[in-house]
């Protein structure tokens, strides 16, 4: 099983000034000392306006500067929100593919729909079109990544000319694709499309084996992908902070993991929220602890799992392991963990328990292969292969286009506005035509 760390960049009022600045800096120091500890992945989220619960909403810009500070470690988008009212599909291709020129080919495509009434309203999106749009949208992006050139597209969504989409990643035809999941519904839909399952709900091991199960019969049976390229495989979250003292680590873990999953809640579920004045934080800590409340805390101890010693993570992870997840994200920092005791539990976890993970991991791995191989070439048949273009339309300057235009209309009524070209001119010039 391989191991991801999540970035949320979490920041619980109230603030002071710097407060963002030294969050993000903490942030990519958490990153440097995963890839040298050999965490092989970590995930930086894509939200917006959802104040305290998570401030990462330029996820592109922070994973760029981890390329710089790092040489191993897997660089995943957990999401980009791909309807193209959030991020224009061509914008999101050359990201990406510029993203993979910076970091040696380390990128994974994380996609979504978003979800939240903050999110999709801020940006006009109807929540009825959300999954539609991702569909549209991802399904054009792998295309601009791999063809050359992209011919074009007239859509629901959007809609652009034949262009070009420079440049192209190194990954071939384009990085691994996966997509959010937050139920078995959204986790089977990965499966009949070929895409990785990124499972951001808190889950048993026995609910995970159902999960994972449930997603590689239907890739199996079902796959038609939706990308270039597919990439079977289930990644699922859960907390964490490893100390040697039990009480310790549930001291500083477990406040943290119930504020993301309340987070979570107050944006996504039941939430009333006005921007810039609700205080997420006291909320939090004032919530009725009605028997309700109570017992739903109780079932969400499915993510706490990872919040412990070594000794009970490495029973825990291996739960998981055997119900076949591939992927362990490990939720490390959220609500008010210090910086100074998520460095310490990475560092644990990395002697402590990680090695038990390593050499089964590599075996795993070679076993799964060669299990997925005949599925994953019938899957590979079903890719649509688009022909390149043929007769390709040349694309004339503004000012080339305005004179034919003009020349066109010479026999009719002469037009004495000042021309276009003599506009353009004034435009790039600075200076009116005497």
């Amino acid at each position: 099983m391989k191991f991801g760390i999540f970035i949320d960049l979490q920041l619980p009022r109230p603030w002071a000034e710097g407060d963002e600045e030294k969050l993000f800096e903490e942030a990519l120091e958490q990153v440097e000392l995963a890839d040298q500890i050999g965490i092989d992945y970590v995930w930086v989220q894509e939200h917006h306006f959802l104040e305290e619960y998570c401030h990462s909403s330029a996820p592109e810009l922070f994973l760029a500067a981890c390329s710089q500070r790092t040489k191993t470690i897997r660089l995943g988008h957990g999401i980009v929100v791909m309807s193209p009212k959030f991020n224009h599909p061509a914008r999101v291709a050359e990201r990406l593919a510029t993203l993979d020129i910076l970091s040696g080919g380390r990128v994974e495509w994380g996609t979504g729909e978003s979800g939240s009434r903050m999110e999709l309203e801020g940006f006009g999106v109807d929540f009825v079109d959300k999954r539609p749009m991702w569909a549209e949208a991802l399904q054009e992006a792998s295309k601009m990544m791999s063809m050359d050139p992209y011919p074009g597209f007239q859509g629901k969504y959007f809609s652009m000319p034949h262009r070009n989409i420079v440049p192209k990643p190194l990954q071939k035809p384009h990085p691994p694709v996966w997509s959010a999941c937050s139920n078995r519904d959204s986790l089977k839909m990965s499966a009949q499309l070929g895409i990785g399952a990124l499972t951001f709900a808190f889950v048993n091991a026995e609910e995970a084996k159902f999960w994972v199960e449930e997603y590689y019969n239907t890739f199996k049976r079902e796959c038609n992908p939706l990308a270039q390229v597919v990439n079977p495989n289930v990644a699922m979250l859960t907390g964490f902070m490893c100390h040697e003292d039990h009480k310790t680590a549930r001291k500083l873990g477990q406040e943290g993991a119930q504020f993301f999953a309340f987070g979570l809640g107050h944006y996504w579920r039941d939430g009333v929220h006005v921007p810039g004045k609700t205080n997420l934080w006291n909320e939090f800590k004032n919530r009725p602890q009605s028997i309700d409340q109570q017992l739903e805390r109780e079932r969400k101890k499915a993510g706490m799992g990872g919040i412990g010693t070594p000794k009970q993570l490495i029973e825990n992870f291996q739960s998981l392991e055997n119900a076949g997840v591939d992927q362990l994200i490990l939720l490390h920092q959220c609500g008010r963990y210090r910086h100074e005791e998520i460095c310490k539990s990475l560092e644990l976890f990395a002697k402590k328990v990680l090695p038990e993970f390593r050499e089964r991991e590599a075996k795993r791995e070679k076993e799964k292969q060669e299990e997925l191989a005949p599925f994953i070439a019938e899957a590979n048949k079903k890719i649509i292969s688009h022909e390149a273009m043929n007769d390709l339309p040349p694309v004339e300057a503004y000012p080339l286009l305005w004179e034919k235009s003009s020349s066109k209309d010479a026999q009719k009524v002469p037009d004495r506005r000042p021309g276009m070209t003599a506009f353009w001119k004034m435009q790039v010039g600075g200076k009116s035509s005497k």
